[in-house]
């Protein structure tokens, strides 16, 4: 899955352990979402676009099928 968590972070000039603290849970949490080396859950899905005052479609997208 796509997202478009480091560039909505940086508008925000938050580390990634600032976003973390906001979600609780961890800064590798945060990185690994981050980076597509884990999909969140729904719940933590949410909570990030709670916190940038997304929708979840506006910061995920499905990867493009191989």
């Amino acid at each position: 899955m796509q997202n478009k968590l480091r560039v909505l972070r940086a508008e925000k000039k938050w580390s990634q352990a600032e976003l973390a603290d906001r979600l609780g849970v961890s800064r590798q949490a945060v990185n690994a979402v981050e980076t597509g080396r884990h999909d969140p859950s729904l719940t933590l899905a949410f909570s990030i676009a709670d916190v940038f005052e997304k929708t979840i479609e506006d910061i995920f997208e499905p990867s493009s099928p191989p």
